[in-house]
């Protein structure tokens, strides 16, 4: 019997006035797995991770963590649950220093005062477990790479020591080697065992990392496909709305293949 997933989403719907930004909705992450999601502009990935972190919470539905329901009413309780979300504007502070970064909100103080030693010592560790090379954790931020600026942010996000953690288009706007420093960081929380969301629109970066895509269309699930099963091509037309409705084609062929 496989270990019930870290997150379950079911039913889950959201309305802001007359429209209906999602629609019943089904997700699942396990731990040590890596879930793209995927869709066109508009299609309710934004919108579904601020219900999983507590920005906007659902209208309907029900959340499971760890096999149990919970209630996500505010970005505390995600918190406390063991969600973090690295959002695309990664909110580092540019003047300040990599250690300063890390432990932003959350200092470690020894007699009342900052102790510097002991942050700069856990945040070496934790770029180290991690295999994140910059220069000196005492530079400020604005001195990295767009590369380097994400992985730090990553890397913050992991010392409330999470369980899920939610990318939003990490890769976004970075080139080749910079978006490979991050692709390796997205498998390193995978080996560390952590059930990582993948938002992007890179279907080379997506089928790099990922485990699965689940694909959102017009606020709906649209499939949920196994990446080394899938072909690139299935996934796009189950965003643009090739496939009418990929969810209800796969269930026919699986229900076909039965039958034979």
């Amino acid at each position: 019997m496989s270990a019930a997933p870290v997150l379950a989403l079911s039913g889950i719907s959201k309305r802001f006035g007359a429209v209906q930004a999602l629609t019943d909705i089904e997700l699942e992450v396990h731990a040590g797995e890596v879930v793209a999601l995927v869709g066109d502009n508009g299609a309710g990935k934004s919108t579904l991770v601020k219900v999983i972190a507590g920005v906007g919470p659902a209208d309907e539905g029900v959340i499971e963590w760890d096999g149990k329901p919970v209630q996500i009413t505010r970005p505390h309780d995600a918190q406390e649950l063991g969600v973090a979300t690295v959002y695309q504007d990664l909110a580092l502070a540019d003047n300040i220093d990599v250690v300063g970064n890390l432990f932003l909100g959350r200092e470690l103080r020894r007699f009342g005062v900052l102790d510097e030693v002991e942050m700069e010592r856990r945040s070496r560790e934790l770029l180290s477990t991690l295999s994140i090379r910059i220069p000196s954790v005492r530079i400020p931020i604005a001195s990295l790479s767009g590369g380097q600026r994400q992985t730090v942010a990553i890397a913050r996000s992991l010392l409330g020591e999470p369980k899920l953690v939610i990318l939003d288009e990490p890769t976004a706007a970075l080139g080749v080697e910079q978006t490979a420093q991050v692709l390796d960081l997205v498998e390193r929380l995978r080996e560390r065992g952590l059930a990582v969301i993948l938002i992007s629109h890179n279907m080379a970066d997506v089928k790099a990392v990922a485990d699965k895509v689940a694909v959102l269309r017009l606020g709906r699930n649209n499939g949920v496909f196994d990446v080394r099963t899938t072909s690139q091509e299935e996934i796009i037309s189950a965003i643009t709305g090739a496939t009418d409705n990929a969810v209800t084609r796969r269930k026919a062929r699986t229900a076909e293949a039965k039958a034979q």
